[in-house]
């Protein structure tokens, strides 16, 4: 199981910027997921995350700035960042609970990251 984001980059604050990230493998479900981001010198920490059936849950400083959303047919999720502040600037991770096969075939549960985005919101 692989997960690749992408996305990010520079923006000003205030400024809208949007990340997604794509899981692929021998998927059997794709159950949650989610996006976390780590600043400098700062512990790892939810940003928000998304059920299977598209139940929706934010950290309290993102909440109506941030929107997660998914494409399960695409076995991507989103993230919509709006009104960037600078406080926003970190590498995001996306983050999926996963059920899939094994190299010999038989089924496991696990979650798995992504490799990290960088957004820096600053002029």
């Amino acid at each position: 199981v692989q997960l690749q984001a992408s996305g990010g980059g520079l923006v000003q604050p205030g400024g809208s910027l949007s990340v997604s990230c794509v899981v692929s493998g021998r998927l059997i479900r794709i159950n949650d997921m989610g996006w976390y981001r780590q600043a400098p010198g700062k512990q790892r920490e939810l940003v928000a995350s998304i059920t299977s059936g598209g139940n929706s849950n934010y950290a309290d400083s993102v909440k109506g700035r941030f929107t997660i959303s998914r494409d399960n047919a695409k076995k991507t999720v989103y993230l919509q960042m709006n009104a960037l502040k600078a406080e926003d600037t970190a590498v995001y991770y996306c983050k999926a609970d996963v059920n899939s096969y094994n190299s010999v075939g038989e089924m496991e549960a696990g979650y798995y990251w992504g490799q990290g985005t960088q957004v820096t919101v600053s002029s």
